[in-house]
């Protein structure tokens, strides 16, 4: 499938002691991307202000996802999304959910929910939050590391929520940390390369795809990106692997599907 990716090396969204090593991350996958179907997104060098919202660096998150939209607007076909830390999907779903005409469920494969709240966050960090920003009141049902070892699984729950189209979001803290080193939040007994492939391979057949994302890559240092590059890049084929999105107007997403 034709795919345009658009890169956000945003970092703000993370609270953890690397959280910038997330914009060196995006800038690894970016140098082994196609330049003529690539979009990068200029991410505020600062910080940022909460401006009282009780999301750390709100003021820049917020400029982000601006030019992130703006970008994602000049895309013709799939648009992948490519960060940075997990904030980075909230623009990319808003933009995939209007060109399904809200005909949308999310597969949202994390080690983490995302789903706090400023109120509940215990560290103002949005990238804990940004999945209950996509879901608000949707219903979200959780799948097991087991569960997404069986793609039917996956499938049929996509099914349930009666949605035709699906956004991927890939946070790479998903894997097992034997797969892949430059993580932030790395969780024991995560799923395997071969395992993830074969899913999004498996939804990618089944749905189309509305868009996609990949986010949380946040390497110890170039030599050790070069080494994790070759598994992120299978993922970005498992997600271009299937036929054309539909698209139209106007709408919101329906439903979310997550992993723990």
């Amino acid at each position: 499938m034709p795919a345009t990716f658009v890169v956000v090396p945003q970092w703000q969204g993370s609270v953890s002691s690397r959280a910038m090593s997330h914009a060196d991350g995006a800038a690894a996958i970016l140098g082994d991307l196609p330049a003529a179907a690539t979009i990068l997104v200029e991410v505020p060098v600062e910080a940022g202000d909460a401006l009282g919202t009780g999301v750390a660096r709100y003021s820049a998150l917020r400029r982000v996802r601006e030019r992130t939209e703006e970008a994602l607007a000049q895309v013709p076909d799939l648009a992948i999304t490519v960060g940075g830390d997990c904030g980075a999907s909230l623009g990319a779903v808003a933009h995939a959910s209007r060109r399904s005409g809200g005909d949308l469920a999310v597969l949202w494969l994390d080690a983490h929910p995302d789903l706090n709240t400023p109120e509940s966050s215990p560290s103002g960090g949005f990238g804990g939050m940004t999945l209950r920003a996509i879901a608000v009141e949707h219903e979200v049902a959780v799948l097991t590391v087991e569960d997404l070892s069986d793609p039917s699984t996956v499938i049929a729950a996509l099914e349930d929520t009666g949605a035709s189209q699906v956004f991927v979001h890939v946070d790479l803290d998903v894997l097992d940390p034997s797969a892949l080193a430059g993580l932030s939040y790395p969780m024991p007994f995560g799923i395997e390369t071969t395992t993830l492939v074969s899913l999004l391979r498996a939804v990618a057949a089944r749905f189309p795809l509305a868009g996609a994302a990949i986010a949380g890559f946040a390497p110890s240092s170039p030599e050790a990106a070069d080494d994790d590059l070759p598994t992120i890049l299978r993922l970005v084929a498992a997600l271009t692997s299937g036929g054309a999105a539909r698209t139209s107007d106007g709408g919101d997403a329906s439903s979310a599907t997550g992993s723990d």
